[in-house]
């Protein structure tokens, strides 16, 4: 009767949906390209540091800032002296629960190890600012579009952890460069919260909420409504990237640039005039897509470096931390089964695990291509453009390492893993195992072996 009900509501044209709260360009466009693009990184370091934080829920959230307090441990020599490891993190990436954890560290940077525990993790979200129980209205709004609407996370989150505010603050700052990653669901490709896709559909993001944007990459289909983005196509006179054009009409392009691309034209000329955005996890669980997507992109061996940041680079460190969950359920052992939820979990999780294992190795692939690209660039260059560019003395052009790594539950093992694969992915956790996940992600920073080897060689 209840799902008769449902379905009669449902097909009266009952709606949920998101009011779109981007804004047009109100400048030139080359002005606000111009603004919204972040300061160059420091050109006097020699290692390159990116994070990547996984989605699952505060589960992830409270994972990877055990890993942040972890890393803020150690220090890394600098021209200037030992600095604190955070202090040298020059990307950082996140999806869903990751993005939280990422966008509020690109906010706060090191002082977020202070009160992130307490704004965010130890609150029960979902009591506080989500409607989340099995009722008939609710039924009806998941099956209409989405339980849960911007009146609901997008608003907690600015009210009680960002406090209001927009992309502009991360446009002012050297580093970390923040990558918040959600889901392009008619596109099917990641939509990176980025100068590139706001300026295409001539919206401005230095003017765009934080909190928005984070309910983007967490928004799960059904629980949430999807988070609308409006282009104004036509409005401005911003160009496609030349790198899309020829990514359009290359048939030997990657497969990830080419519908990224494809996805940036449609914004462009109007055809997608509202960008309906969903959980990351869906299409990139690792929150690898945007920096990927910038280095397939570049039109240069050094890309998205300056030409005097790759003649100093010696070493870069990519991180990924994975909170994802090991397989659940033991209808394995039964003939029947899965059914209902189970059976809409196990499709979900076989998805994302099959595209983070994959977007895992074509990440691993692309930085190695990327390293052997720097160093053929490097000892190509002249005496005089070495002068130009920084070399130190004795400068080895070949003298670049990559350490590529994932931290994850796995390394821990045993009973310690179960518990943690056990630890549910919403938006609410017990203060026990919210304490138990960070010290978790403390740990894991111990135990990582790519890890010690990258900052072993940063002291040689």
């Amino acid at each position: 009767m209840l799902l008769v009900a449902a379905c009669v509501l449902f097909a009266s044209g009952c709606s949920v949906h998101n009011i779109p709260v981007n804004e047009p360009l109100n400048a030139p466009v080359a002005q606000i390209i111009a603004e919204q693009q972040a300061p160059p990184l420091t050109e006097a370091d020699e290692n390159l540091i990116v994070l990547s934080f996984s989605g699952g829920g505060t589960r992830a959230a409270a994972y990877s800032f055990g890993v942040l307090r972890g890393l803020d441990r150690h220090q890394i020599p600098t021209a200037q002296g030992a600095q604190p490891f955070l202090n040298q993190v020059d990307f950082v990436s996140g999806v869903s629960g990751g993005s939280i954890t990422a966008a509020y560290f690109g906010l706060k940077k090191r002082a977020m190890l202070d009160d992130f525990r307490e704004r965010f993790l130890l609150k029960n979200v979902e009591s506080d600012a989500l409607s989340t129980s099995f009722t008939p209205g609710n039924l009806v709004r998941g099956l209409s579009g989405g339980v849960n609407d911007a009146t609901h996370f997008p608003r907690w989150l600015s009210q009680n952890l960002f406090d209001g505010a927009t992309f502009s603050a991360y446009a002012a700052q050297t580093r970390p460069r923040v990558l918040i990653n959600a889901a392009d669901i008619f596109n099917r490709t990641p939509f990176v919260f980025s100068p590139t896709a706001f300026s295409v559909m001539c919206s401005d993001l230095n003017r765009y909420p934080i909190s928005d944007a984070v309910a983007a990459s967490a928004a799960v289909p059904i629980a949430f409504a999807p988070i609308v983005i409006e282009s104004y196509a036509g409005k401005c006179q911003a160009p496609l990237p030349e790198w899309a054009i020829k990514a359009r009409t290359n048939p030997n392009a990657p497969p990830l640039l080419k519908s990224f691309a494809n996805a940036l034209a449609s914004y462009h000329d109007g055809s997608v005039r509202y960008v309906k955005l969903l959980d990351g996890g869906l299409v990139d669980n690792y929150g690898l897509s945007g920096f990927t997507i910038a280095r397939l992109s570049a039109s240069t061996p050094y890309e998205p470096l300056t030409p005097h940041q790759a003649v100093k680079l010696r070493r870069a460190l990519f991180l990924v931390v994975d909170a994802g969950r090991a397989a659940v359920g033991d209808w394995v052992n039964t003939l029947e089964g899965p059914r209902g939820v189970d059976l809409v979990s196990a499709a979900a999780d076989t998805a994302i695990d099959a595209s983070v294992r994959a977007s895992y190795t074509a990440f691993e692939q692309t930085m190695e291509e990327w390293r052997q690209q720097l160093v053929r660039w490097r000892c190509g260059l002249s005496a005089e453009q070495r002068k130009r560019y920084g070399a130190p003395a004795r400068w080895n052009c070949r003298d670049v390492q990559f350490f590529i790594g994932r931290i994850g539950f796995d390394q821990l093992g045993g009973q310690r893993e179960q518990y943690l694969n056990k630890v549910k992915t919403s938006l609410q956790s017990p203060q026990d195992q919210v304490d138990e996940v960070i010290t978790a992600g403390d740990e894991s920073v111990t135990n990582n072996d790519v890890l010690r080897r990258f900052l072993n060689s940063t002291w040689r």
